[in-house]
């Protein structure tokens, strides 16, 4: 017959006790006595991580804990930049006032639910600093920033609170948030050159439902040129040209005209806000 072996938290006897009587007061304190003990033994603790600790101390990690801090203190955890995660933002001006902000994110996911727990590469969330201030934290790709600010940083933190970082210098994007520029004029043609052409070019597009019609193609233009697109919906949306920070209303059944100089070369889409059907590109070479 074995002997069982002593655990690792032995539960203290009665006698133990100094002045302890096997009483029912006595076997109150010893029921007391034993709770304490087990608490310490391995019972659930009800903090997210131990007491006196700091959250860059939570159990587990990704990449290397680095001395730098970012303006709140939190100490940057470098990636190698194969592995480390990436974020852009789209802003997009409110009717309403204010901007409408889309983050795109890649090996990277939001996980609020772990938030607290320990860093696991391409998990955490994102903090949002207006004009280099920290107001508020982002769980979701969609949110909104009031009038008034100037610019907007969006940073990647772990779930544990580091700052991913690459290079030695945080994961994030910052953007400007101008007011829509006015409709531009048609530029004054060099002296070297000859003169514009005038404009004529006009392309009419009709949505209706998740229809383009015609199908969404590559509309060519030359630098200078200039394009009125005349749109048609049957729903209330808004026409958007990326690039050229252009926008016309759709009112249903009306048409919405937008003219504007392709005075930027590139490609650049033309899709509705509400719907996200793209309409045509435009190419200016």
């Amino acid at each position: 017959m074995t002997t069982p072996a002593p655990t690792s938290c032995p539960v203290p006897e009665a006698a133990a006790v100094p002045g302890l009587r096997r009483t029912v007061p006595a076997v109150a304190a010893l029921a007391a006595v034993l709770l304490l003990a087990l608490a310490g033994c391995g019972g659930r603790a009800t903090t997210h991580h131990k007491p006196g600790t700091g959250h860059e101390q939570a159990t587990g990690g990704n990449g290397t804990l680095l001395a730098a801090r970012d303006e709140s203190g939190h100490r940057l955890r470098e990636l190698p930049a194969a592995e480390a995660p990436a974020v852009r933002a789209e802003v997009r001006p409110d009717t309403e006032g204010g901007w409408n902000v889309h983050l795109a994110l890649e090996r990277f996911r939001l996980t609020p639910e772990s938030t607290g727990g320990a860093a696991l590469a391409g998990r955490g969330h994102a903090r949002l600093l207006v004009d280099g201030r920290e107001t508020a934290r982002a769980y979701g790709t969609w949110f909104h920033v009031p009038a008034g600010a100037r610019t907007l940083t969006v940073r990647l933190y772990a779930d544990d609170h580091t700052v991913w970082a690459t290079g030695g210098a945080p994961v994030q994007t910052t953007v400007p948030l101008t007011a829509p520029a006015a409709t531009p004029s048609a530029p004054s043609a060099p002296p070297s050159r000859t003169p514009e052409p005038p404009a004529a070019r006009t392309l009419d597009i009709r949505v209706t439902g998740s229809t383009v019609t015609p199908a969404p193609s590559r509309v060519e233009l030359k630098k200078g040129e200039r394009l009125t697109l005349r749109v048609t919906s049957d729903r209330a949306d808004t026409v958007h040209v990326h690039g050229y920070d252009r926008e016309a209303v759709l009112t249903p059944g009306t048409p919405a005209t937008l003219t504007l100089t392709a005075d930027r070369t590139g490609l650049f889409e033309v899709e509705t806000h509400e719907s996200d059907l793209v309409l045509t590109q435009l190419v200016v070479r």
